[in-house]
C-alpha cells in the first residue's frame, strides 16, 4: 500500500475514456489516485460504455452506471440547439436519479470525500450528504467565463452563424452561470488547473482563495514518448494551431498572425486543425487565411495527434479564456514549444524559454514571440525540445499530478476530522 491515508471516495464526472480532452484527463487522475491506495467508486449518469482497460482491472476502482441513454443522431439530437438543450436536460435528470445509490452506499460504508470532476453544477450530490461529508469540485471550465466571451465576440458569432444561435445559446449560458454560482458554495475544496483560472472563479463565482488548491491537469507522457527532440526546424517551419475552431480561442487572431508573418516575410507555414464545438462554430473566420503560408485542415483523431505534434516546430495558442489548454501540455510533452496568452492556463508555471507569453489580442506580439521561438531553434533545437519535454515531465506527469491533488484530499479529511473533534 502506497504510503499516506487510503481515502473511500464518491467520484463523479463525465466517463473516462480517449487520448485527449476531459476524458483522458479523468482517466489519469482515476488511475493515479487508485495507485496511490485511495478506493474510488465512479458515479456516470449515462448507463454503460466501455472503459479504459487499467481502470475495469483496478480493484480499487467502482463503477456505478445511471439510467441516461441519450445518443447522437436521434430525433431529439439532430440539431445541434436540440443536441445542447436534451444532453443537459438528460444529464441532470439521470444524476438525480444516482442520488439514492450514493445514500445507499454511504450508509453501507461512509465516503471521506465528495470528488466532483469536470462540471460545477452536477445535480447527483444529495444536500445532506454535501454538509456531512467534504465537497471538493475539480472543475475544466465555468460558464460565467465561457458566457463572459460569448457576449464579447457577440458580433464575430453573428458573422459565422444564425442570430438567433447566439440568443439561445446566451439565454441557456445564464441560467448555467446562475445555477452554478449556487452549487459551487457548498464546495470545501476547489482544485482550480491554474492560477489564472482560480482568479475568474474567486471574481465570478465569489469562490474564497482559501478554499482552492491549483494543480494542473495531467497528461499521459507516454503518448509523446517517441517525439525526436533532436529534429532540426522543418522547411518550411511549421506554427501549429490545435483545438476548437469556436468562441474565445482567438480564432481572429490567428488568422491576423498569419498576415503578418506574411507582410513580415517570415519563413513559416501556419496549420490550423481542429473543429467547431456543439454550439460554436467560428471555421468561416478561416476563409480569411492567406493561401501563402497558412492552410485549415479540419479535424484529426486523438490518436494522430502525437504524429501532428512531431511534425511542428512551434504550438500557437490564442485563446481569450482558457482555464488550462491541453494541447500546450502536449505539445510541450512532445518537445513542442509555445506561444501563448497570458489567459492560457497551462504555461504558467513553464520556463519562460520554451513557453513565450503575450498579452491576448496582441498580433504583433504573437507574431514577434513566433519569430523569436524560430531563431531560438535554429540556434538549438535539440536543447529548446529537451527542455519543453522536461517541462511537461515536471508539472504534468501523472505521477506528479495525483500525487499534489491526493495530499490536498488529505489535508482535506484531516482538517475536517479534526474540526468535528473540536466540537465534540
Amino acid at each position: 500500500m502506497p504510503a499516506g491515508k487510503s481515502l473511500r471516495i464518491a467520484w463523479l464526472g463525465p466517463v473516462p475514456g480517449g487520448d485527449a480532452s476531459v476524458g483522458g484527463v479523468a482517466t489519469e487522475l482515476l488511475h493515479g489516485l487508485a495507485k496511490l491506495g485511495h478506493r474510488i467508486d465512479c458515479f456516470f449518469p449515462s448507463a454503460g460504455h466501455p472503459l479504459p482497460a487499467r481502470l475495469e482491472e483496478d480493484e480499487r476502482l467502482t463503477f456505478i452506471w445511471g439510467t441516461s441513454n441519450w445518443q447522437w443522431n436521434r430525433w431529439y439530437s439532430r440539431g445541434k440547439i436540440a443536441a445542447l438543450a436534451t444532453g443537459l436536460f438528460t444529464r441532470g435528470l439521470a444524476s438525480v436519479r444516482l442520488r439514492h445509490e450514493i445514500m445507499r452506499r454511504h450508509a453501507q460504508e461512509p465516503y471521506d470525500v465528495i470528488y466532483q470532476f469536470s462540471n460545477i453544477e452536477t445535480l447527483a450530490v444529495p444536500s445532506s450528504l454535501g454538509r456531512a461529508v467534504p465537497l471538493v469540485i475539480h472543475p475544466e471550465t465555468h460558464i460565467a467565463g465561457e458566457l463572459r466571451l460569448l457576449v464579447a465576440e457577440r458580433r464575430l458569432s453573428w458573422r459565422c452563424q444564425p442570430r438567433y444561435m447566439f440568443v439561445i445559446v446566451a439565454a441557456i449560458m445564464s441560467l448555467r452561470a446562475l445555477v452554478q454560482r449556487r452549487r459551487i458554495r457548498p464546495a470545501r475544496l476547489l482544485v482550480c488547473i491554474s492560477s489564472v483560472f482560480r482568479d475568474h472563479l474567486t471574481r465570478d463565482y465569489g469562490v474564497p482563495v482559501a478554499a482552492t488548491v491549483v494543480v494542473p491537469n495531467p497528461v499521459r507522457l507516454d503518448r509523446f514518448a517517441g517525439a525526436n527532440v533532436d529534429r532540426q526546424l522543418g522547411e518550411p517551419p511549421t506554427v501549429l494551431v490545435l483545438g476548437r475552431i469556436s468562441v474565445r480561442k482567438g480564432i481572429e487572431d490567428v488568422v491576423a498572425v498569419a498576415r503578418t508573418l506574411l507582410e513580415r516575410n517570415v519563413d513559416v507555414r501556419l496549420r490550423v486543425v481542429g473543429g467547431p464545438s456543439l454550439w460554436s462554430d467560428y471555421t468561416k473566420l478561416l476563409e480569411d487565411l492567406p493561401a501563402e503560408n497558412a492552410e485549415y485542415a479540419g479535424t484529426v483523431p486523438a490518436a494522430e495527434i502525437p504524429a501532428e505534434l512531431a511534425r511542428s516546430d512551434i504550438l500557437l495558442q490564442a485563446s481569450k479564456y482558457e482555464p488550462f489548454a491541453l494541447t500546450v501540455a502536449e505539445a510541450l510533452a512532445a518537445g513542442v514549444p509555445v506561444v501563448a496568452t497570458t489567459e492560457v492556463g497551462a504555461i504558467e508555471d513553464v520556463d519562460r524559454s520554451v513557453a513565450a507569453a503575450v498579452v491576448p489580442g496582441d498580433v504583433d506580439a504573437m507574431a514577434t514571440a513566433i519569430t523569436a521561438m524560430l531563431h531560438q531553434l535554429g540556434m538549438s533545437a535539440a536543447e529548446t525540445r529537451s527542455t519543453a519535454r522536461a517541462e511537461a515531465e515536471r508539472l504534468f506527469a501523472p505521477d506528479v499530478v495525483c500525487a499534489r491533488i491526493s495530499t490536498a484530499l488529505e489535508q482535506l479529511v484531516d482538517g475536517a476530522s479534526n474540526g468535528l473533534a473540536g466540537t465534540s
